[in-house]
């Protein structure tokens, strides 16, 4: 049987990825001025997702610049389109995707990116916007046995997610989205967040890059990554992601659940044995097999990956070929 070895080049080469040190991504930052201070970023970062200011430079510095070009090169095409269609002006925003498991730290890399965006001259308005809002309400969950299952696929409302993108990519104003409670652990009722026609979106969750199930006339409908122009993939090994989601139940056992509206509150008074142990078992029986089955397999549907090392720094940057 003819058994050939593939060289790394040759690998390189049959990537659909461009593959960048943490070094040599730093160096496309060219002149790029730093916007965010230290105090700015104390208030981006999420709980225990530390983020330095050179790691601001090295990384989300070249990214935002790299961004602002494709943000750019967009809006030309479709002032171009515009004008040979004989169309009314209009305004159509650019959507980026961020995705990856829990505990990576989505949060604030979407945060760090929409305050650099929202410093370029040409997206001035930049709205952030979570999945979490999408979430089926905890009362529905409950009766269709999907508590268990909460970030999996099947607990979101996908329909309304789509409709959601579908309507900001169309251009309509004051689309709204609904809000989520990480200390109800639940939507709230009635409370929405307006998106109204920005220059950029981030659209932030667990699997915005998740392609659609099922049979010929799920396969039609869109899959909400149809509607971005730009998606990153936050990437981890599972120990690391383990590890920081450990962490980070450690932390909230002594600040947020000991609110007493806190959905977690019974968690508080745990020792810490039985805080560790909690924690790992939640990771276990539901993030993990979420990972696996169904975050994971989304990465090589991303524009760009992110990998970070232990200590949460970005080590590699991988960027489909365009």
């Amino acid at each position: 049987m003819d058994q050939r070895v593939t060289s790394n080049s040759e690998e390189a080469e049959l990537s659909p990825y461009r593959h960048f040190s943490r070094s040599e991504w730093a160096a496309l930052r060219a002149d790029t001025p730093l916007t965010l201070t230290i105090d700015d970023l104390a208030k981006l970062q999420s709980l225990n997702d530390p983020i330095s200011i050179e790691e601001v430079v090295a990384i989300y510095l070249p990214l935002s610049r790299m961004l602002a070009l494709y943000v750019a090169a967009t809006q030309g095409l479709f002032k171009a389109t515009q004008r040979f269609l004989g169309a009314e002006d209009g305004k159509v925003p650019y959507i980026i995707g961020v995705a990856g498991s829990v505990s990576v730290g989505k949060s604030t890399t979407a945060r760090v990116l929409r305050a650099l965006l929202s410093r370029w001259p040409n997206t001035p308005k930049v709205d952030l916007v979570t999945t979490d809002g999408f979430l089926y309400p905890n009362a529905e969950l409950q009766a269709q046995g999907l508590m268990e299952r909460k970030g999996f696929p099947e607990s979101y409302d996908g329909t309304a997610i789509i409709r959601f993108l579908a309507d900001v990519k169309a251009g309509k104003h004051h689309v709204q989205a609904p809000i989520y409670s990480h200390l109800v652990y639940d939507v709230v009722p009635g409370e929405t967040v307006t998106v109204d026609r920005p220059d950029i979106l981030i659209f932030e969750g667990l699997n915005v890059l998740q392609p659609n199930r099922g049979g010929k006339e799920l396969r039609e409908i869109p899959f909400v990554s149809d509607f971005f122009d730009f998606s990153i993939y936050l990437d981890a090994t599972e120990a690391q992601l383990e590890s920081w989601y450990v962490a980070r139940f450690m932390k909230l056992r002594e600040t947020a659940f000991r609110d007493p509206s806190s959905f977690f509150r019974k968690f508080a008074d745990l020792s810490d044995t039985e805080a560790v142990e909690m924690a790992k078992s939640v990771w276990s029986q539901i993030n993990l097999p979420n990972l696996r089955e169904n975050i994971l397999p989304t990465r090589p549907r991303a524009s760009l990956i992110l990998k970070k090392g232990s200590d949460h720094q970005i080590e590699r940057v991988s960027l489909r070929k365009l």
